[in-house]
């Protein structure tokens, strides 16, 4: 071998002629020298694995060198995971063919490691291994890496130890992962980036929680905000600020205070070494509102602020930054109906009020704005003095009365008695209604407990005396039965006058009952003045008409009966003084009228 690269043989004079004949144009036989040359080569088989070496990188291509008497050619597609491939690096291939139809040496990588990727993907897990991969895609809830060729989830939450706000700027990047679990089953490969800094993290969380003290001031990145709070990275270590240590005012949302990513001073107010929990402040850093507030405030004192908080039983009202009182529902209005704080005020309204209390040590103030008028029972009596005639508005019933309002903080009551004259009322409800407008005459004034009994009925006079007079004892009246009760009839005897027939007065001439709605004769039998009473009956209508009827044929009857007596007197006396010839005519006159007496008397007797 050492001859023949010593003989200098030149392409112009080589007789290729020759060659092909096997003539001695070499000094050794043409199989000695294709074996010796064979054997320079590797011995490739079609479908195996084999490693090689990069010769070549260009735009489009790798070139690598398995030892074969070619290079193969690759797409630089397939080592879009490995940006840092250089030439000389030993990469696995798959040999697809000895010769495509070009002549060329077909090789592909992405197969050689489809092949091996399985094992590699077990083995990494296996030995807590960390590997590279390459992120294709975004997908649903987080990303789709390439690892030996395999397709490998990427939760998002496994990204980072910081919520992920843009998943797109990891497309197209090459990361290293930890293999944490897979689905033998399915083939399902599942890794993690976070696994890979989260132990450095701990040790970093470690050292700075030892060193941690309350009341110690560091600075920190916000990491994320939510409704409750904000997260504070301290450089390794997460702490969290209340919402309600923000801003030593009002705070709807933490966006009003604080943004993402921006750098703040917070103060350490409590931590948890077993937990990893860090309790931060940031209102701490500067002195509490209360204790800038004007000393000179006082009871009393007229103040301005803004609503910033609503509730049923009150406003809350900041009259300073941070400082606020609490004006009750009971003190925005005379009024003592009971009423929601809303109806007065609402959140953002600009108020003006009294201090009523203040309490510097416990940083608490209450505010009125009610303080702000008049009293409107400070003269009360000379206002509404007792017999004034006003308009009041009807607020709510109860069983005994109607409660009225006259003026905003001036209620009174109407008993039920003194509501009408005349009619029986059962309830308020049936005489008027809540909202509406009523005619009252002031009847008494209770200053102490702010109440004034009221009276709708004194606006007339008293109609009994002439009701008396219309209807007395033993007068009929015609009536209509407005109601039917268990002991008797409500009747109607004029549009303001009632009375009440007991229900045995009631029944009709027939014997049957009236119904609501009859119209029938009634007499009265009873009237009271006092107790507002009327009986009526209507039985007495027609059975005093009987026994007048019967009274008055017995007295026709005894009238005839005394007539006969003094006829038949008259005769006796004149047959004394008649002649004998008159006596058979007389005789015969006595005995008719004999027999009429008797008839009479008969009559009589039957009637007694």
């Amino acid at each position: 071998m050492e001859e023949m690269k010593n003989a200098a043989v030149s392409n112009e004079n080589f007789d290729w002629n020759a060659f092909e004949q096997d003539l001695g144009v070499y000094d050794q036989p043409k199989e000695q020298i294709t074996e010796a040359y064979d054997r320079t080569l590797s011995n490739i088989t079609v479908g195996e694995v084999v490693e090689g070496t990069v010769t070549g990188i260009t735009k489009r291509e790798v070139l690598v060198n398995i030892g074969y008497k070619s290079e193969g050619v690759l797409s630089v597609a397939e080592f879009r995971y490995n940006p840092d491939l250089q030439v000389g690096d030993k990469v696995e291939v798959y040999v697809d063919s000895a010769e495509d139809k070009n002549g060329q040496l077909a090789l592909s990588h992405k197969k050689a490691r489809q092949l091996k990727s399985w094992d590699r993907v077990n083995e990494a897990l296996e030995k807590d291994e960390i590997i590279k991969g390459y992120i294709k895609c975004r997908t649903k809830g987080g990303m789709i890496v390439d690892v030996f060729g395999i397709e490998a989830f990427l939760p998002g939450s496994q990204i980072d130890v910081k919520p992920i706000r843009d998943y797109d700027i990891y497309v197209d990047k090459t990361m290293e992962f930890k293999v944490v679990k897979i689905n033998q089953e399915f083939r399902n490969v599942v890794v993690s980036h976070k696994a890979l800094i989260e132990a450095e993290l701990e040790a970093q969380k470690q050292i700075i929680m030892s060193k941690l003290e309350k009341g110690q001031i560091l600075e920190g990145t916000v990491k994320n905000i939510t409704s409750y709070g904000v997260f504070v990275d301290l450089g390794g270590v997460d702490g969290l600020i209340h919402i309600t240590d923000l801003s030593w005012g009002r705070v709807s949302h933490p966006e009003e205070v604080v943004a993402l990513d921006q750098k703040i001073q917070v103060v350490i107010l409590d931590f948890d070494d077993a937990k990893k929990r860090i309790a931060l402040g940031l209102k701490q850093l500067t002195p509490h509102p209360w204790e800038a507030l004007d000393q000179n405030l006082a009871v009393g004192d007229k103040v301005k602020g803004k609503v910033v908080v609503m509730a049923d039983y009150g406003a809350f009202v900041e009259i300073a930054p941070g400082v606020e009182g609490l004006i009750h529902v009971s003190e925005m209005s005379w009024s003592q109906h009971l009423r929601s704080a809303q109806e007065f005020m609402k959140v953002g309204d600009e108020v003006e009020a009294v201090v009523l209390t203040l309490d510097r040590q416990d940083r608490k103030m209450s505010l009125g704005i009610k303080q702000l008028t008049t009293d409107p029972w400070e003269n009360i009596e000379t206002r509404y003095p007792v017999g004034a005639k006003c308009t009041a508005k009807v607020r709510n019933f109860t069983n005994f009365g109607v409660f009225v309002e006259i003026e905003e903080g001036i209620d009174g009551l109407i008993h039920i008695s003194d509501l009408s004259w005349t009619k029986k009322i059962k309830h308020p409800g049936e005489f008027t209604q809540v909202g509406a407008d009523i005619e009252v005459v002031v009847l008494e004034i209770d200053k102490d407990n702010r109440r004034l009994s009221l009276g709708h009925k004194q606006l007339e006079e008293n109609p009994w005396a002439a009701i008396e007079a219309q209807f007395p004892v033993d007068s009929i009246a015609e009536g209509t039965i407005t109601e039917m009760t268990e002991k008797g009839a409500v009747v109607s005897l004029s549009e303001s006058v009632e009375g009440f027939c007991p229900t045995r007065q009631l029944a009709k001439e027939d014997g049957s009952t009236p119904k609501a709605g009859d119209k029938l004769p009634f007499k009265v039998i009873e009237f009271s003045k006092a107790t507002k009473r009327i009986t009526l009956s209507h039985v007495r209508t027609y059975e005093d008409a009987k026994r007048a009827e019967i009274a008055a044929e017995k007295a026709e009857r005894r009238a005839a009966a005394d007539a006969t007596k003094s006829t038949v007197k008259k005769i006796n006396a004149s047959v004394e003084k008649t002649t004998l010839g008159d006596i058979a005519g007389l005789a015969a006159l006595k005995s008719a009228m004999e027999a009429e007496a008797k008839k009479a008397a008969a009559a009589k007797a039957d009637e007694e």
